[in-house]
């Protein structure tokens, strides 16, 4: 399920920056298989703190969506074979749906059928995003370097 999250509050903000800070401070000095967090509840409790024993793995995670937080970016959590429609493709590459489904008929953008549907991976959609921020920074390159040249000439 596809999880959007606003961004942060400005209190929630600096927290998720020191909180970054510790997990990577912690994740730079071990070399550990796994990690415990002891969690800290601000309620006058009796016994022991419950602690959680993480794999580094999930703390990275952790501290690339803390660190999200702290810069108050919105996000957005998908999960990684998630497929989209044409629609919805669209939707997220700002652009018209026949657009989509004529990149998908000249063969820049994967997908496959589901009867008469088409279904494209986000993570191919992303690749293909991709692809295109690259070519436009190649063609405005291509432009500035034309125009310099033209500049030295006049």
């Amino acid at each position: 399920m596809t999880q959007i999250f606003d961004p942060a509050s400005e209190m929630e903000a600096e927290m998720a920056g020191a909180a970054t800070a510790c997990l990577v401070a912690a994740l730079d000095h071990s070399k550990a298989k796994a990690i415990k967090v002891t969690i800290e509840i601000d309620e006058a409790g009796s016994g022991e703190p419950p602690v959680l024993v993480l794999p580094p793995r999930a703390l990275r995670f952790f501290a690339d969506v803390l660190r999200q937080m702290a810069k108050r970016e919105p996000m957005m959590l998908v999960p990684q074979k998630l497929e989209l429609t044409t629609q919805q493709a669209a939707a997220l590459l700002n652009v018209s749906r026949p657009f989509v489904i004529r990149q998908i008929e000249a063969g820049r953008l994967k997908c496959r059928l589901i009867n008469r549907h088409r279904r494209i991976e986000f993570e191919e959609l992303m690749r293909y995003k991709e692809g295109q921020k690259q070519q436009s920074a190649g063609a405005l390159k291509r432009l500035n370097d034309l125009s310099q040249e033209l500049g030295e000439e006049l």
